[in-house]
């Protein structure tokens, strides 16, 4: 038996055991190199570490910390008060507070667990006290956290350019502005006519403009963040990695200076599950390099490439076919083992077919994250659930209107390339 049918018959294998993807795409690849006796199984460690021995992979520690020093430093509050005034007032109000503030915190954290977890947990808590249905709030949570991995700055971003050499950092950040903004429209829409049906009112008039200033201004510090790091990375000040650096010193100097929230005695419990959630991500990163290198070496990439080049499938026919695929395949693997398995695999046959690589790689990432909230891997799921305390069945029955939507903005982004691509290109980052 060859090697690449050892490894992907004992990834499915560990997978529907309930093996934790990143251990799962370990576990396989050990027992490839076990069982198949081609290669060394000191493969696995040197692989492993390889896959993390990366400089620009050093944006994702420092990102995660930048975002936990934000929270520390009651930035949720702030963004939440400052979202609340604009459209807490209106019919469904507290849903547009949801969608409004958890967008905005996507613009700092990176990551959609972290959005449904911290700022999401509380939005949950305030809508059902104001009589939202609690399931009905816990899945609007879960589907407008989707945005958290679309708006800069981006882990999954980072990982995807390493893996395609012909995208950048800087590139995808910009370009998943546009399709995150559509996101969060489309949250809104779906929140406006739930509202109107159930009656969800607001929460009364909007406030007096002087009190809109000063909420306002008091929130422009954690708002600039994502305009410090495009416009420095814009700029040429610093790079990508560089740029994670600057975000956790301006993260430290807002929560401790500006707001004045931050207590230097939190700092090692920051630090602390800063360093958890980034050794979680490398775990990750990690396995799914030695995966990937056996999948590579075994020429699996190689002839998946062949075949799909010889059906002479048109741009359009092909992106179609990558949907329902990575639709597919995004119920069972998590968002990153995903992109560092599939991404070499299909940005050269888009490459050959004459698709952006930016325009596919926002693609991808995005049916990949929309993963996050499908059973039954859907890690989003399990998160809200557990913060909402809303079973998983009632949460699933609410979150229906908000997949169509999802499913809408999947093929505005597939048929309209320019949503991805005009604003790089208007401000640089594409030549």
């Amino acid at each position: 038996m060859s090697a690449s049918i050892i490894l992907i018959v004992s990834a499915c294998l560990f997978l529907a055991i309930g093996v934790p993807v990143a251990f799962a795409l370990g576990l396989a690849t050990a027992a490839t190199l076990i069982l198949a006796e081609s290669y060394p199984l000191m493969v696995l460690l040197k692989e492993t570490f390889t896959g993390i021995d990366s400089f620009p992979l050093m944006a994702v520690p420092f990102f995660i910390l930048a975002a936990e020093l934000m929270s520390g430093g009651s930035l949720t509050e702030v963004l939440l008060k400052f979202a609340g005034q604009f459209v807490g007032h209106k019919r469904g109000g507290l849903g547009y507070t949801n969608v409004v503030s958890l967008t905005f915190f996507s613009g700092i954290s990176g990551s959609a667990l972290a959005d449904a977890a911290g700022p999401g947990s509380m939005l949950i808590r305030m809508m059902d006290k104001a009589g939202y249905d609690r399931s009905y709030a816990a899945a609007l949570t879960a589907a407008t956290a989707i945005v958290g991995p679309i708006i800069p700055p981006s882990i999954i971003m980072i990982i995807y350019a390493l893996q395609d050499d012909s995208v950048s950092v800087g590139a995808l950040f910009v370009a998943g502005l546009l399709p995150g903004l559509l996101i969060a429209v489309a949250m809104c829409v779906v929140n406006f006519h739930v509202s109107k049906k159930r009656n969800y009112k607001g929460d009364g008039k909007m406030p007096p403009l002087a009190d809109i200033l000063q909420t306002t201004w008091k929130a422009l510090p954690a708002i600039l963040l994502p305009v410090v790091i495009l416009g420095g990375m814009r700029a040429g000040w610093f790079t990508p990695t560089e740029a994670s650096v600057v975000a956790v010193f301006y993260a430290l100097l807002c929560g401790k200076f500006v707001y004045r929230t931050l207590q230097w005695k939190a700092l090692p419990d920051i630090l602390a599950r800063s360093a958890l959630l980034s050794a979680s991500v490398l775990i990750i990163i990690g396995l799914s390099a030695s995966f990937a290198w056996v999948l590579t070496i075994e020429g699996v990439p190689q002839q998946m490439a062949e075949w799909l080049i010889s059906m002479q499938l048109s741009p359009w026919m092909f992106l179609i076919i990558v949907n329902i695929f990575l639709l597919l395949f995004g119920i069972f693997i998590e968002p990153l083992p995903g992109v560092m398995v599939l991404a070499p695999i299909l940005a050269p046959v888009a490459f050959k077919l004459g698709i952006d690589p930016v325009h596919f790689a926002m693609v991808v990432i995005y049916n990949l994250t929309l993963g996050m909230i499908t059973p039954p891997v859907g890690g989003l799921l399990f998160v809200t659930c557990n913060v909402s305390r809303v079973p998983m069945t009632q949460l699933v029955r609410e979150l229906a209107p908000f997949l169509w939507a999802h499913g809408v903005v999947l093929v505005l982004l597939t048929f309209v390339p320019q949503l991805s691509t005009w604003l790089p290109h208007v401000l640089g980052f594409i030549k």
